[in-house]
């Protein structure tokens, strides 16, 4: 790959994902639909507790890096996993997807992170996550021949926690623009925005392109209506890609605004991903030279395969259906 689309820097995570039912989200304290962080103790007795699972690479960036790929881009991942049996599995869904991963591997008493997703039959998921080795990202783990070579610099909310993982972040961000690339920015969860917000709105003001859901961009600016919202994304003269769920999604570069609807008659199985791969389709159509509407359709269309089956991986082939679907 000599010129690359986007490379995606996040949690490299193995997502365990099994079917269940309410009474045991309730018999365990689960919050249907929440996100949390266990520990290693936790995690594995979930993880004993749960019905048959599938096992695949996950994390909300290499989710979207996946989905471009499907898309046909050129791309690549930047994150940290243990030299161990889920390190081995991440890597191996991951380069089979096409994507270049070439990032060195933890070695130490810390494992592979995983989230164990148990998905309802409304197909809502509650997460529980373990971040494990992902959380020891460091600025050396930072690539510069793979962000010199991007168009885009994804980055994933969801990492903006520990120290290093921050260092790392701001040290691939100033290395995109020095080489003139744009970066691009997801919230990734109300979580992680209520813990960050002052961060994340001066994150705004640096990066080219926001995504984010109405729950994330209301919560950041700390306003209750969406337009709200909008009226102050617009304020930080940032580009943004914002997602409403079944109402689709609004797309925003200056006065050049375009409405998005979601894509109708999907049998909805699994959400799980379908911000990610909303993602993977704008940043996509992009990167292709498409113009913003076109690039929205694209990622509606994405969203829409992925939330169609379990799994936060495109299993139908994007290229043919988004060329339907435009």
């Amino acid at each position: 790959m000599s010129n690359l689309d986007v490379v995606g820097i996040g949690n490299a995570i193995v997502d365990v994902l099994s079917h269940t039912d309410d009474a045991f989200l309730k018999a365990n304290d689960l919050v249907k639909g929440s996100m949390r962080l266990i520990d290693p103790e936790e995690a594995q007795n979930l993880y004993s507790r749960m019905g048959p699972a599938t096992e695949i690479s996950g994390g909300s960036a290499a989710n979207t890096i996946a989905g471009i790929a499907a898309l046909g881009g050129q791309a690549a991942y930047i994150g940290k996993v243990a030299d161990d049996q889920l390190g081995d599995i991440f890597a191996h869904d991951l380069q089979a997807t096409g994507v270049l991963y070439r990032t060195d591997r933890l070695i130490g008493d810390l494992a592979t992170a995983r989230s164990m997703i148990l998905v309802t039959p409304d197909a809502e998921r509650t997460m529980n996550t373990f971040l494990g080795a992902s959380n020891k990202l460091t600025p050396s783990d930072v690539d510069e021949d793979l962000i010199s070579r991007a168009q885009y610099t994804y980055l994933e909310g969801y990492l903006w926690d520990p120290e290093e993982a921050k260092d790392a972040f701001r040290h691939a961000m100033r290395m995109a623009h020095q080489h003139g690339r744009k970066v691009a920015l997801t919230l990734s969860d109300s979580f992680c925005v209520d813990r960050f917000r002052d961060e994340f709105k001066q994150l705004v003001t640096e990066i080219d392109l926001l995504f984010a859901n109405e729950d994330e961009i209301c919560s950041l600016y700390e306003v209750d209506e969406f337009d709200d919202a909008l009226q102050a994304v617009r304020s930080a003269g940032t580009m943004a890609a914002l997602t409403r769920s079944e109402k689709g999604s609004l797309l925003m570069r200056g006065d050049e605004i375009h409405l998005i609807d979601a894509v109708p008659g999907v049998d909805v199985v699994d959400t799980t991903g379908a911000g990610d791969l909303y993602a993977a389709g704008v940043l996509a159509g992009l990167t292709q030279g498409r113009g913003l509407g076109e690039a929205g359709h694209m990622g509606a269309v994405a969203a829409a395969e992925v939330i169609s089956h379990m799994g936060a991986r495109p299993e139908a082939d994007l290229r043919e259906m988004v060329a339907e679907a435009l």
